[in-house]
């Protein structure tokens, strides 16, 4: 994509699961289903937009070392790692990048040990409860925030 901003979309632990695990709380939608709607909006933002899921914390850290020098921002769901990741918090924290955390559920309404992101203290915002709508709330936030940034640079 020509002139356009490049975004990652990173998901942690289990979000491979969407769609047989625990339907009842996070739908029936699939991962792949979320990728695909989200590549598509993004390139009505003028964005290109990259999917990625593991399930291990150091790849999830990587990808964003990786991503200060290849992308503009990042949409990040770490998965079950919200309550627990203190790195995944300080390599947020250690970039320049915009990055919006979304989840599919409200951690409010969730149990006191999901009730706590430990990452999203270090993100741009948090967009929770929405079910997979979710994911195009963050993009759209983060389009928005991307958009604003290069013009502040062409001042």
């Amino acid at each position: 994509m020509a002139g356009g901003k490049k975004v990652w979309v990173l998901n942690g632990p289990n979000l491979g699961l969407l769609g047989i695990r625990e339907p009842d709380l996070y739908g029936r939608e699939t991962l792949a289903s979320i990728d695909r709607r989200l590549v598509k909006l993004g390139e009505e933002l003028g964005l290109e937009v990259e999917c990625f899921q593991t399930n291990h914390e150091g790849a999830l850290i990587d990808r964003l070392i990786v991503a200060m020098d290849s992308v503009d921002g990042v949409v990040l769901n770490p998965g079950a790692l919200t309550h627990t990741s203190v790195a995944l918090a300080d390599t947020m924290r250690a970039t320049t990048l915009p990055v919006v955390e979304v989840h599919l559920t409200n951690l409010y309404a969730r149990g006191a040990d999901r009730s706590v992101s430990v990452p999203g203290a270090a993100a741009a915002g948090v967009i929770m409860g929405f079910g997979a709508r979710s994911y195009e709330l963050g993009l759209r936030e983060l389009a928005a925030r991307l958009r604003s940034r290069s013009r502040a640079k062409r001042r």
